[in-house]
């Protein structure tokens, strides 16, 4: 086991990703899930860490993903039902499946889809968190083709229309990959809000104060307390931030997200009228996701090498692009993930000090496991 001090002062035990993998995989298998769905499962937990995405990798398990097999919210040994199937597109009942395996299903199914028909959509309801959707998106970029996930969050509401009073939409994520440069897939993952709900608690696990124009109190004013959003008194933001600053593009991709993940799907839907109840503090819970997986395979259009070239030299001509300043680079999104990821793969991944603890205490690693 080998600790070390990041940047930001805290310290972090590395451990090595086959062994963490490995025992996320078992942790999920001993809670009922199918030994391969659940190594499926593992692998779109740890990729968070993997890639640097923290808030929505490990520090996700004892707090999201284990309470749903406790409340029996997830179906461990859920069969997803296909509704409705018309070769290119389909409707997919996922009955409660682990989202972190049941999305990436549904994402290989497009791609099977697209390889015949050049395009394929699977929407699925009554689904549960996914974790990062950038994972479930790239599945496509590594058979050739670009790939779309778009995430509700079922009945959970914690975000209000611009000069709207009361909480009406999720975070409502949504994620964009196809091949790019060789190893560094483009990989646009994020939510529609000004950060997603994981960077918030992940300030108010460490004591953080957040900065302005992540969250507001009901008059609107910024909030710099992360503890005050699970307190029920501070609201996300939308992209954009204010309405004279264009608020209403990330409101609306929320509602963009909304259509094709839960209207589509046949999902719980955020704006319901469950959501003019109450005293306009969020509220609801994200049971009853609905996502849409899409894959389009650019070969059915053009030839599949032009398409290739094509992204080698756009991608390639951003990352020549002079920079502003000397001591930063352009990179397009997706590039520094690959690096964290391969860099990783190789010296181990960070865990802060206490998750490990953590992951210990739940006798999901040995006290011992861990990077040489």
């Amino acid at each position: 086991m080998s600790h070390r001090q990041d940047a930001d002062t805290r310290p972090t035990v590395l451990v090595d990703h086959q062994e963490l993998h490995a025992a996320v995989a078992a942790c999920f298998a001993a809670r009922g899930v199918p030994a391969p769905r659940a190594a499926t499962a593992a692998t779109a937990l740890c990729y968070g860490d993997l890639t640097g995405l923290d808030s929505h990798g490990l520090a996700n398990l004892s707090r999201l993903y284990l309470p749903l097999f406790d409340s029996a919210r997830v179906d461990p040994v859920a069969e997803p039902v296909t509704l409705t199937d018309l070769g290119a597109c389909a409707l997919v009942d996922s009955r409660r499946a682990l989202g972190l395996w049941a999305a990436a299903e549904a994402m290989d199914s497009a791609v099977a889809r697209a390889r015949r028909h050049g395009i394929g959509l699977v929407s699925v309801r009554n689904a549960t968190h996914l974790g990062c959707a950038g994972f479930h998106a790239t599945r496509a970029a590594s058979a050739g083709m670009i790939g779309l996930i778009a995430s509700n969050c079922g009945g959970q509401r914690i975000a209000r229309p611009p000069g709207g009073a009361l909480a009406m939409l999720g975070t409502n994520p949504l994620s964009v990959a196809a091949p790019a440069l060789d190893g560094h897939p483009f990989v646009l993952d994020m939510s529609t809000t000004v950060v997603p709900t994981g960077r918030i608690r992940a300030a108010a696990r460490h004591g953080e104060p957040i900065p302005e124009g992540w969250l507001a109190d009901r008059e609107g004013k910024p909030v710099t307390d992360p503890a005050a959003f699970d307190a029920g008194d501070a609201y996300l933001r939308w992209l954009g931030g204010d309405p004279e600053t264009g608020a209403h593009k990330g409101f609306g991709l929320g509602l963009v997200v909304e259509l094709l993940s839960a209207v589509l799907s046949g999902a719980a839907v955020g704006p319901a009228a469950a959501a003019l109840d109450g005293d306009g503090r969020p509220h609801g819970s994200d049971d009853d996701i609905g996502f849409v997986a899409l894959a389009i395979a650019p070969g059915t259009l053009r030839s599949e090498a032009d398409f290739l070239a094509a992204t080698r030299a756009l991608f390639g001509t951003l990352l020549a692009c002079p920079p502003l300043h000397e001591d930063a680079a352009v990179r397009y999104p997706g590039w520094w993930e690959a690096e964290r990821a391969a860099e990783r793969r190789r010296t181990g991944v960070p865990l802060a000090a206490a998750l490990h603890a953590e992951l210990v205490g739940l006798g999901v690693l040995r006290s011992d496991e861990g990077a040489a």
